[in-house]
C-alpha cells in the first residue's frame, strides 16, 4: 500500500517542488509571446511523440510472446497505407512548424520596435520609448538613463505599459542579458552594441541575471527589475538623481574591475558620451576609439589614403616635426578624412621643397580642453 500512497503523493511533490514557470507566465507582452511559441510548438511536437510512445508500448503487448491469437506475418515487408501516415503527418506538423517559425521570427525580431503594448493594445499615439544603456561588466550590470542623465548598478527601473529600448554591450567578455518576465535573452559582447526592444505590463520586483557563463563571479551577477507605474518611475528617478554622485570616465573605470556581490548603486549624473566611448572601448585615456579606426581603415586602411588619414591623425595629436609642436593635440574622424584627401592629393602632385613635410589640414583642439592630460600619439575619444 506504501507504494501507491507514493506515487499518488507525486502531483503534490511536484506542485511543491518551487519551481518558477515565469517563463510560460510572464509579466511583459514580448516574453508572453514567446512563451505561447515554447507551447503551440510543445503541442505540435506531442502530436507525434505521444502516438509514437502509445503506439510502442500498444504493439509490445499486442505481439508479445504469449499472445497466440496476434497475428504473425514474418513476410511482411510493405503497406502504403502504412508509410502514407508515417511521412504524412511528421511532414504536415513541419510546414506548421516551419510556418510559425517564420512569422514569429519577424514578429518578435529583438531589433524590430514594438507595435503594441499588450494583445489588442496598441502603443499610444505619441509614446517615446524608454532609453537604458546596459552594460554587462564583471561581474555587474550597468544601466545607464541617457534620457534622465541618471545610472544605477545591480537595479534597473521601468514604468509599465512603457516600450523599452535597450542598447546592450559588454566590457570584457560575452555575457546574455536576461529578465524572463521580460523578454528573452540577449548577447552583451566587447564592442558591439545589441538592441532589445520590450516592455512590462504588471508591476512588481522580478529577476534578472546573465545566463552565459562569464567566469568566477558568473553566478552573482544578478539585479533586480522593477516594474513600476509612472508615479513610482518619476520617485524612483527623483531618488536616484538625490543619491548624488556621478559617474564619468574615471570612475567607470574603478567601478569596471572584477568584482562580486555588488550592492546597488546609484548615480545622480552620469557621462552623456560614456556608452559609445564603452561601446568603442576607447574610455581609457589614450586609446583610440574603434569607430576613429573603422575612418581610417574605410579611408583605404594601409594603401595611400589609409596611410595618409593615420599620418594626419599622429600629426594632429603631436605635431611631431614642425616648430609650433609644442602641444599634444586632438582631432575629429571629420578632420582625419580631410587629412587623408589632402595626404593623397599631395602625395600625388609631389613635394613642392624637397624634403619638407606636407601639413595635413587639420585644426587640433587643446588636449586640456578634453579633461584628459596629453599623452602619446592618439585619437580622439568620443
Amino acid at each position: 500500500m506504501s507504494r501507491y500512497r507514493a506515487i499518488a503523493l507525486l502531483p503534490l511533490m511536484a506542485a511543491l517542488s518551487g519551481c518558477n514557470l515565469v517563463v510560460l507566465n510572464p509579466s511583459g507582452d514580448v516574453a508572453s509571446q514567446q512563451g505561447d511559441l515554447v507551447v503551440i510548438s510543445t503541442l505540435l511536437m506531442l502530436l507525434i511523440i505521444v502516438p509514437v510512445m502509445a503506439l510502442t508500448v500498444l504493439f509490445a503487448w499486442r505481439y508479445r510472446q504469449s499472445n497466440s491469437t496476434a497475428r504473425y506475418e514474418p513476410d511482411w515487408d510493405h503497406s502504403t497505407q502504412l508509410e502514407l501516415v508515417i511521412w504524412a503527418a511528421p511532414l504536415l506538423i513541419i510546414i506548421c512548424l516551419g510556418a510559425i517559425t517564420w512569422v514569429t521570427t519577424h514578429k518578435l525580431d529583438p531589433y524590430r520596435p514594438l507595435d503594441r503594448i499588450a494583445a489588442g493594445k496598441p502603443i499610444p499615439a505619441g509614446t517615446k520609448p524608454l532609453d537604458v544603456q546596459v552594460v554587462a561588466l564583471d561581474w555587474k550590470w550597468l544601466f545607464v538613463y541617457p534620457e534622465y542623465g541618471i545610472a544605477s548598478v545591480n537595479e534597473m527601473a521601468a514604468p509599465v505599459d512603457r516600450p523599452i529600448r535597450f542598447s546592450i554591450t559588454a566590457s570584457t567578455v560575452m555575457n546574455s542579458f536576461y529578465v524572463p518576465a521580460l523578454a528573452g535573452m540577449i548577447y552583451a559582447m566587447p564592442g558591439m552594441e545589441t538592441k532589445l526592444h520590450a516592455v512590462i505590463n504588471e508591476p512588481g520586483t522580478f529577476k534578472g541575471f546573465s545566463s552565459n557563463y562569464s567566469g568566477a563571479g558568473f553566478s552573482h551577477m544578478r539585479f533586480a527589475f522593477l516594474g513600476l507605474n509612472d508615479g513610482d518611475f518619476d520617485g524612483w528617478v527623483s531618488k536616484v538623481r538625490s543619491a548624488g554622485g556621478s559617474l564619468d570616465r574615471s570612475g567607470y573605470l574603478a567601478l569596471e574591475k572584477p568584482s562580486e556581490n555588488v550592492p546597488v548603486q546609484h548615480f545622480g549624473a552620469v557621462d552623456p558620451k560614456l556608452f559609445q566611448a564603452v561601446v568603442n572601448m576607447c574610455v581609457r585615456p589614450g586609446t583610440m576609439c574603434m569607430s576613429d579606426m573603422a575612418a581610417i581603415d574605410r579611408a583605404g586602411g594601409l594603401s595611400a589614403g589609409g596611410m595618409a588619414a593615420a599620418n594626419g591623425v599622429l600629426r594632429a595629436n603631436t605635431l611631431a616635426g614642425f616648430p609650433d609642436a609644442g602641444q599634444t593635440g586632438l582631432c575629429t574622424v571629420a578632420e582625419v578624412v580631410e587629412a587623408a584627401a589632402a595626404g593623397t592629393a599631395a602625395s600625388v602632385a609631389g613635394a613642392t621643397n624637397a624634403g619638407a613635410v606636407q601639413r595635413p589640414n587639420v585644426t587640433p583642439t587643446s588636449a586640456s580642453a578634453t579633461g584628459f592630460p596629453a599623452g602619446p600619439q592618439r585619437l580622439a575619444n568620443p
